[in-house]
């Protein structure tokens, strides 16, 4: 404990937040600082460590060998001191606080919330739309609602639902496709010129995404789907965020077919400390909201 004294506090947390949070960019946010004060302090909290914490890349800061087992265990004991910190706060069980991504949460968590604020009219849900990963239990975050592989680090993550994907577009363009070969004569819709699950969808039909034509290029997946609304091209969308469009028919899936990209929605929450009742609640609501979409 006696060496603590000689280590900036400050500064481990500093350390801490750009390893959890993958740049200095949004730990400075998340701290108030810029992120040149940040890496000054790293430096200086390097310095007093005697040695590199983190490798200095083209990409960015990346931690040595010796700097991930400090990392990792600075990250147990962060976890450690916001769960202290928790019970000396007023108990809050009624509110929940969900991290989702902003797409998430706009095209479809908050057009089905008010079906669980009428089954729990005794909890509040204060949505958090952050696009940067965030840790529940030290972000002051209760569930993080995530989209991935499921094997982060330091947390307990839930399986909700596989990811599927399927071409969409809008009704009129819909009349000229009968088959997957059709989609090669229109125009394609990308994110950030991205193809992100056409691979896994064209494949079982014999056709190589290499094949598919130009098209509208867009830096948001909420445009993309706008873009395919309004009969720009063919969008690969996520099941989930289009499933209420197809329902009401503003966007037709001309082909059938799911395709799983490998990843899932994933109900994350704090591997350790107390959980409040709530959580439960609201996990298996959202299960069922999720499967019902399917």
């Amino acid at each position: 404990m006696r060496d603590l004294n000689r280590i900036s506090l400050v500064g481990l947390r500093a350390i801490e937040a750009v390893a959890r949070l993958g740049g200095l960019v949004p730990a400075a946010a998340e701290l108030g600082v810029t992120p040149g004060a940040l890496s000054q302090r790293i430096s200086r909290t390097e310095a007093q460590l005697g040695l590199p914490v983190f490798h200095r890349t083209a990409q960015g800061l990346r931690p040595t060998e010796t700097g991930a087992l400090i990392v990792a265990r600075l990250s147990r004991g962060m976890a450690e001191l916001a769960a202290a910190i928790a019970l000396a706060s007023p108990a809050q069980d009624d509110v929940l606080n969900v991290s989702a991504a902003p797409l998430f949460a706009s095209r479809w968590l908050i057009w089905r919330l008010p079906r669980f604020t009428a089954a729990h009219p005794d909890i509040r849900v204060r949505i958090e739309p952050v696009s940067r990963m965030v840790t529940p239990g030290l972000d002051g975050i209760d569930i993080g609602l995530r989209v991935g592989k499921g094997d982060w680090s330091g947390v307990r993550a839930e399986k909700l639902l596989d990811q599927r994907v399927m071409p969409v577009c809008a009704p009129a363009l819909a009349a000229r496709i009968t088959v997957p070969s059709d989609l090669l004569s229109l125009p394609i819709i990308r994110e950030n010129d991205r193809l992100h699950g056409w691979r896994e969808w064209l494949v079982p039909h014999g056709i190589d995404v290499g094949q598919l034509p130009d098209g509208p290029e867009y830096a948001d997946g909420g445009l993309c789907l706008d873009a395919a609304t309004s009969g720009q091209g063919v969008f690969m969308a996520w099941e989930t965020l289009a499933i209420d469009r197809l329902t009401k028919g503003s966007l037709t899936a001309p082909l059938p077919g799911r395709a799983l990209t490998g990843d899932a929605y994933w109900f994350v929450t704090a591997s350790e400390g107390r959980r409040k009742p709530a959580v439960a609640r609201f996990r298996d609501w959202l299960t069922k909201e999720m499967k019902q979409a399917a």
